[in-house]
């Protein structure tokens, strides 16, 4: 018999997921059986348990995923050399997740992700890792910017990082309820409120 490629493997679980994703943005974590997912992939039970033993893990897999893209890009702002203004980095945050949305339903499987996060431990448990790391590199990009006097110096870095961390959930919440339409100003009110060293610095010299 020969052998399966790992890309092959890989391809095969993206399917999956992406399957899981449509039907759990449709009808929901509960309301979506087994069933529905084998349906949904167009795979038999056997192919889908090689990859997942139960609609839990496929949960967790999928949490884990949307949880992965927001703490890279976090990342990604935190290391953009020169370093950008805070409110850019949270404005290109917010068009990210955007983006994520309109291609596979991030907002949705964010609010339901949280939802069973208060009964599940296991995705409460990766909830929590993904906050920190979210916050710990968001924390850097702010003493950079305290070190430069463009945010206040009294204030710790961790708080400031919590305060955006803290926006992108209400930004995911309208996001998901009211539609993309009604989210189109907040990347720039971000920008606005937080605005970048060299903005800053021509506003002060404009007459």
């Amino acid at each position: 018999m020969p052998k399966v490629s790992q890309e092959y493997l890989d391809a095969r679980r993206t399917e999956i997921l992406a399957a899981a994703r449509r039907c759990f943005v449709r009808d929901g974590f509960h309301e979506t059986s087994m069933q529905d997912l084998l349906a949904e992939a167009g795979m038999s039970s056997g192919s889908v348990y090689r990859y997942f033993s139960s609609k839990q893990d496929m949960i967790v897999a999928i949490a884990e995923e949307n949880l992965a893209e927001v703490v890279r890009e976090a990342r990604r702002q935190a290391e953009r050399k020169p370093p950008v203004g805070l409110g850019e980095a949270v404005a290109d945050l917010f068009e990210v997740i955007r983006a994520k949305h309109a291609e596979n339903g991030f907002a949705a499987i964010a609010l339901l992700t949280w939802s069973e996060s208060l009964r599940n431990p296991r995705l409460a448990e990766r909830l929590t890792t993904a906050l920190t790391k979210a916050t710990t590199d968001l924390a850097g990009l702010v003493r950079e910017h305290q070190d430069v006097g463009q945010l206040p110096p009294d204030v710790a870095a961790d708080s400031f990082a919590q305060l955006i961390t803290a926006t992108v959930p209400g930004y995911i919440l309208q996001l998901a309820t009211l539609g993309a339409d009604a989210v189109d100003g907040l990347p720039g009110a971000a920008r606005a409120l937080w605005p970048s060293p060299g903005a800053q610095a021509a506003a002060e010299g404009s007459p």
